[in-house]
């Protein structure tokens, strides 16, 4: 095992820059693998694929034609300039802009040829006046609100607009959805709560596709699947739900570089703050990479504390001291053969997969993935990449 690492390594490390710190390595046909299987999983309903926030961090210019070749024609982004990027990249696709319409920017999301999804009435209204003046029915998504109480229609504004329309039959309704707040449990009453409520507000609003579900929403079963979900986190390997493995594969790795190797004896400190010293004499590492390239400074670990990890090798090795912006220092002692300056050690990958990253950082994956600097060296791979 150690043998098919360090080979693993040596055709990696063959494949970037020699002056790089460190490189993400992305799969693009595990991404496309997981939205065929996703899709398999939910059909007959539609799957779409959420690629805001640049692909979940990891380059939306590449996973977007990826997932169109897959067979992807519904793309939800978050801003409008992700809109537009994402149209230059899937001309064909149904893009769906989920922050909705900022006020006086109606006109600008109508040129981007995108679908707004409206969350109060003020934006309906907005978008029903342009929808006027331009003498055609612009396509529209409703958000509503079943008790996340973030974005979305209270019930009172779908009263609202039961009783004056305020717009609506001049718009083309194309998508009503909403949003699960504990979806990632499948134990939590809160998830049939949602959709009974999202059940009793439907027959107020135009008769057009419900969605409900994301990655882990789609995990409870067609109930919840309606008529289109909405995954983001799992495309690109994430495994939040609680309730059992949903069928996707890692689809990003993350290696940084040995700078240094030196020892520390009993008494000295290690990193800012001299927050962490040794029992006895120890091999430490530095590696070129720290917050700056996403690696959180939660990941710090003091004397007698618990802290992140790295692997070297396939061994799991400890972060010691601060993490700072762009170092960090691990515990290498008695790990054979002894690394070197300019290995690379795993930080996402096999041993280490995002979940795990997420947990010693005392956050969760999804903030580590969109956290990923843009120092290190990118290689894309398959997806005729």
């Amino acid at each position: 095992m150690r043998g098919a690492i360090k080979a693993e390594m040596s055709e990696l490390n063959s494949q970037i820059p020699a002056h790089a710190t460190g490189v993400v390595v992305v799969d693009l046909d595990r991404i496309a693998a997981n939205w065929r299987a996703l899709a398999a999983l939910v059909r007959p309903a539609e799957c779409a694929a959420v690629v805001k926030a640049d692909a979940y961090g990891l380059g939306a210019t590449q996973v977007i034609p990826a997932l169109v070749r897959a067979g992807c024609r519904t793309l939800f982004v978050a801003t409008l300039d992700e809109a537009v990027a994402a149209r230059k990249l899937a001309p064909a696709a149904t893009i769906y802009m989920l922050d909705g319409i900022i006020k006086g920017a109606a006109g600008a999301v109508r040129e981007a040829g995108v679908i707004p999804v409206v969350s109060t009435l003020s934006e309906i209204a907005e978008w029903a006046e342009l929808s006027t003046s331009r003498k055609d029915r612009l396509p529209t998504a409703l958000h509503v609100d079943t008790g996340l109480n973030r974005l979305g229609l209270a019930a009172k504004d779908i009263q609202s607009l039961v009783m004056n329309g305020h717009g609506l039959d001049r718009l083309d309704v194309q998508l009503v959805m909403s949003h699960l707040a504990c979806a990632d449990d499948p134990g939590s009453p809160k998830n049939e709560q949602q959709r009974e409520v999202f059940e009793r507000l439907a027959p107020l609003l135009p008769t057009t596709a419900r969605s409900i579900a994301a990655s882990d929403g789609l995990m409870l079963g067609r109930d919840y699947h309606y008529d289109l979900v909405r995954p983001g986190y799992a495309l690109y390997g994430g495994q939040a739900f609680q309730g059992g493995a949903t069928p996707v594969e890692p689809v990003v790795e993350v290696h940084a570089r040995i700078l240094q190797v030196r020892d520390v004896a009993p008494g000295q400190t290690v990193g800012y703050s001299a927050t962490w010293t040794p029992d006895e004499p120890r091999r430490v590492a530095i590696i070129a990479a720290g917050y700056a390239d996403g690696l959180f400074r939660h990941l710090s670990r003091q004397s007698g504390g618990d802290g992140g990890r790295v692997a070297v090798g396939g061994v799991i090795a400890t972060i010691i001291g601060r993490v700072s912006m762009d170092l960090i220092t691990i515990d290498v002692t008695g790990i054979e053969p002894e690394p070197r300056p300019g290995d690379l050690v795993e930080v996402i990958g096999p041993n280490l997969p995002i979940e795990a990253v997420g947990s010693d950082a005392r956050t969760i994956g999804y903030e580590v993935l969109t956290s990923l600097g843009r120092r290190f060296h990118r290689i894309y791979r398959g997806a005729e990449s």
